[in-house]
């Protein structure tokens, strides 16, 4: 986050950037506040459904399971095993940001992956009972959760902070410091072996947002260098990293909205982005197999209606049952064949469950 607070502020909701988490909190339950005068969006009621430009990936479709509500989940991160999801979650994007912080729901989630589909979230606390904060755009790396928040003792508006994870639990959180939050103005950021990705309005930058990297030596961030490769006039942020550091993936405004980008690095150099996922799509974060979990905003001439994770699976990982090339189908075992049926009767019941209609076998 390293816009000013008034302007951060008012898109939070397009960036996913507010309140509290870490492990299972007492708090209420987050579909008990949703508002009662919407309606859950489905694919079918899109105006304006993400598009895949890229033969890579299958066509994205909503998270199955639990995750998306009518309300707002953003601002994705996944564990690279692809069974974890950390995402911001506000009940009605209508609400200010004051309102946000009071209502006692709105802040980091985190959810395990059942079989094919995503169990219910849980509320994650990143600061004392007694405490008022707007934390998000959540990036952890092993025992490491970098966050921003908004909270009382910045050294700015928005500040990055760090937790520890202890006992199952996230803890021991603290700035990030002086260095990086006041004389580098990071935001939203990824970090890669000794490398550090971050967004920022920063004096130096091609037009709004722009990318920039510090490289880590004995310990200490270096100065931050302009990513002049993939940066335009336009804004680019929220950056992402594979776990090989060989891509970055990162939101562009295209065509007027948010999109998908991907550049790739070959002999230290980093290409021409190429896009991978247009309208009202952004904030990517892959699992190790390729797949790509992204926000998209459902939206009208009014706003934004709604906000849900969506993924796009990589065909590569879909192979076998899953597979629509005859050339990438597997040998079937009794064993996987079961469990494909089990996961597929189980999204029945949750299609049921939440009235949509079932899925097809």
């Amino acid at each position: 986050m390293n816009v000013r607070f008034v302007l951060m502020l008012t898109v939070f909701i397009m960036t996913g950037c507010l309140n509290q988490s870490s492990s299972p909190q007492s708090v209420p339950d987050r579909t008990a506040s949703l508002p009662q005068d919407r309606t859950k969006m489905t694919p079918e009621m899109d105006l304006y459904p993400p598009v895949v430009h890229s033969a890579e990936w299958e066509d994205p479709v909503p998270l199955p399971g639990f995750v998306n509500t009518r309300g707002a989940e953003d601002s994705p991160f996944v564990l690279p095993d692809g069974n974890t999801l950390y995402f911001f979650f506000t009940p009605d994007v209508r609400k200010s940001p004051q309102e946000q912080l009071l209502d006692g729901v709105t802040g980091i989630y985190v959810a395990a992956k059942q079989g094919a589909t995503w169990g219910t979230a849980e509320r994650v606390a990143l600061e004392d009972p007694a405490e008022l904060a707007l934390d998000g755009c959540v990036f952890v790396n092993q025992n490491v959760m970098w966050f921003c928040s908004a909270r009382e003792g910045n050294l700015r508006e928005i500040d990055i902070y760090t937790a520890a994870f202890k006992d199952g639990t996230w803890t021991s959180w603290e700035g990030a410091g002086e260095t990086l939050n006041l004389e580098y103005e990071v935001g939203e950021l990824h970090i890669c072996e000794d490398e550090l990705y971050f967004h920022s309005l920063r004096a130096g930058s091609k037009g709004g947002l722009d990318i920039w990297v510090c490289k880590r030596v004995d310990g200490e961030w270096q100065p931050p260098e302009n990513l002049e490769t993939v940066n335009t006039p336009e804004n680019e942020g929220w950056p992402y990293l594979t776990e090989d550091g060989k891509e970055l993936w990162f939101t562009r405004t295209y065509q007027g909205s948010p999109a998908i980008f991907r550049s790739e690095r070959t002999n230290g150099e980093w290409s021409d982005p190429e896009l991978i996922i247009s309208q009202f799509a952004g904030e990517p974060t892959l699992d190790r197999a390729g797949n790509i979990y992204f926000v998209h905003h459902f939206v009208d001439k009014n706003g934004i209606i709604e906000a849900d994770i969506y993924v796009a699976y990589h065909k590569r990982s879909h192979k076998g049952i899953y597979a629509t090339d005859s050339q990438d189908r597997v040998d079937l075992t009794l064993g996987n064949v079961l469990e494909y049926f089990m996961d597929r009767l189980l999204l029945h019941i949750l299609a049921y469950q939440q009235g949509e209609s079932p899925w097809i076998l």
